[in-house]
């Protein structure tokens, strides 16, 4: 599988990415000033042919013989997946899960804002929520040590669309959306979404997001999908997929390596 709109560059390559970022974060931590590609392999778990092949994606980075500056690095990387800009988030499901991800402090340590939750149940409408502090230009450690949680109070979902609209008119359109409902309501939810203008979906449901089909095309036959869907991105983070494939994998350590996943 490739990137949407970017021919040639798989899906396990950006993850990979996300990957040396950390690598680099904590090196960086470490006042570690210059890396390499075996170096960043061992920590990774992959070849040191794997990174090269990895970064030359996205440019020419370092200096044959001499690795790469760590800093410099981290700072390219960051740009490459986008990290290097504010995004706007809301949750839909605010029950054990969607609080979870709420609290979580690492999301606003790569400009993650929270900005609206949302829930259909009447006993969760109004409930205040902390949620952690963003600030644009700070980094993750600069942050933790200063910014205090905010609250937002949970709204009902009929009025996502409303507050989309108000967030797009002062200049702040909601970019993803994490999805944290039973696996009944997620399509029903992520359709909301969708009619919102959110166009990045995070599906924790443990179900697969269907996009709406046009109406003429299935009308002829065609499994057209609709306008509203077309830019929608879609990421699917189901824990019980990892369990199963740790599952097998305990089971058959010797296929471990042969995980074509790993070497796309």
């Amino acid at each position: 599988m490739t990137v949407q709109g970017v021919p040639g560059i798989p899906t396990a390559a950006v993850s990979r990415l996300v990957t040396y970022l950390r690598i680099l974060e904590e090196l960086e931590r470490a006042e570690v000033p210059t890396t390499s590609s075996g170096a960043l392999a061992e920590r990774a778990q992959v070849s040191a042919f794997q990174v090269r092949k990895d970064l030359a994606y996205f440019g020419r980075f370092g200096t044959r013989g001499m690795g790469y500056t760590v800093s410099v690095l981290k700072r390219e990387l960051t740009r490459v997946l986008g990290l290097n800009r504010s995004w706007s988030v809301v949750i839909v499901g605010m029950g054990r899960l969607g609080q979870a991800i709420a609290h979580y402090p690492g999301a606003s340590e790569y400009q993650f804002g929270y900005v609206g939750l949302f829930d259909v149940k009447a006993e969760l409408i109004g409930m205040p929520v902390d949620v952690p502090a963003q600030r644009e230009g700070v980094s993750g450690s600069e942050l933790a040590a200063s910014a205090q949680p905010r609250q937002l109070n949970i709204q009902h979902i009929r009025d996502l669309a409303a507050f989309a609209q108000q967030q797009a008119a002062q200049g702040r359109a909601i970019d993803m959306g994490f999805l944290a409902v039973p696996p009944e309501h997620a399509q029903a939810a992520a359709q909301s979404m969708v009619e919102a203008g959110v166009k990045g979906i995070l599906n924790f449901a443990p179900t697969l997001i269907q996009p709406a089909q046009d109406g003429a095309g299935h009308e002829r036959g065609l499994q057209e999908i609709s306008d509203e869907w077309r830019d929608v991105m879609v990421e699917n983070v189901d824990f019980l997929v990892g369990m199963k494939r740790l599952a097998f994998y305990m089971l058959n350590p010797q296929l471990r390596d042969q995980d074509p996943e790993e070497k796309a």
